[in-house]
């Protein structure tokens, strides 16, 4: 369960950090990007992906990568910390293979909405003062 979670959570992380700071190595700062990459927080990440408000303004597949991701991140903290939680192999195989099949599905997302979804993820939202 952990290994699926982090599978998630380093693909959400080198996303915001290509859709940001850059994809191509040589007409990037690599500061910039390693910055971008380090920003994900878990519990912000998180709470945002679970935003009702905003999340089903994104593409398909990123609205079932940020439910899922919420679901793994919760499996993991139990599989991680709960050692009276156990898990059949069957389900962890199962987990692994949807959050593959959700990982695929997210990255086909046009550009544009994952570098959007990208600065949901890594920047908080502040309402208007007016």
């Amino acid at each position: 369960m952990s290994t699926a979670y982090y599978a998630m959570f380093h693909c959400l992380a080198l996303t915001c950090a290509d859709a940001l700071a850059g994809k191509m190595k040589g007409k990037r700062s690599q500061e910039a990007w390693l910055r971008t990459y380090r920003a994900l927080d878990h519990r912000d990440a998180r709470k945002r992906c679970g935003d009702k408000k905003r999340i089903p303004n994104f593409h398909d597949g990123i609205q079932k990568f940020a439910g899922h991701f919420i679901n793994m991140q919760r499996s993991r903290l139990k599989a991680d910390y709960n050692p009276l939680e156990g898990f059949a192999l069957s389900e962890v195989v199962h987990k692994i293979n949807e959050t593959e099949d959700v990982i695929n599905e997210f990255r086909k997302a046009p550009i544009d909405d994952l570098r959007a979804f990208a600065i949901h993820i890594l920047f908080r939202f502040r309402e208007s003062q007016d």
